[in-house]
């Protein structure tokens, strides 16, 4: 009399089996997509930390990129080298810039590409890069 209540199927919920594997493909695509994009800023983070280095030796030109290139060495930075850095003079203070881009590749012939940037100019602007000579 008092024993569990037959289950009415019209009303019972729940997640389908095809919504289970959707959720967790997207889950999968949204933690491989992650796991491929977390290194790359990692990596722009510590190049940031390096032009903060590299700028505190207040040095010429080229000791500023043998200090980045120490800091890269140090840190498994492989995106930009300290030939890269664009370091001008203008009010007396030097300021060290960089711009660079990762190329991410995601699936077979996609590829993500991030452009990162930064500059110890209080003011953010980053210079032009020189143009390199033509050979």
């Amino acid at each position: 009399m008092y024993g569990p209540k037959p289950a009415n199927l019209a009303k019972q919920q729940g997640v389908s089996l095809i919504g289970l594997i959707v959720v967790l493909g997207m889950i999968t695509f949204i933690a491989i997509f992650a796991m491929k994009v977390f290194p790359t800023f990692l990596e722009y983070r510590s190049v940031k930390e390096g032009v903060m280095a590299a700028k505190k030796t207040d040095g010429t030109v080229r000791e500023i990129q043998i200090s980045f290139d120490k800091h890269a060495d140090i840190n498994s930075i492989s995106s930009i080298e300290g030939k890269d850095l664009i370091i001008t003079k203008d009010t007396g203070e030097t300021q060290v810039a960089f711009d660079y881009t990762a190329r991410i590749p995601l699936i077979t012939n996609v590829t993500l590409m991030i452009d990162y940037s930064g500059t110890t100019d209080p003011s953010g602007k980053i210079p032009e890069k020189p143009a390199e000579p033509v050979r």
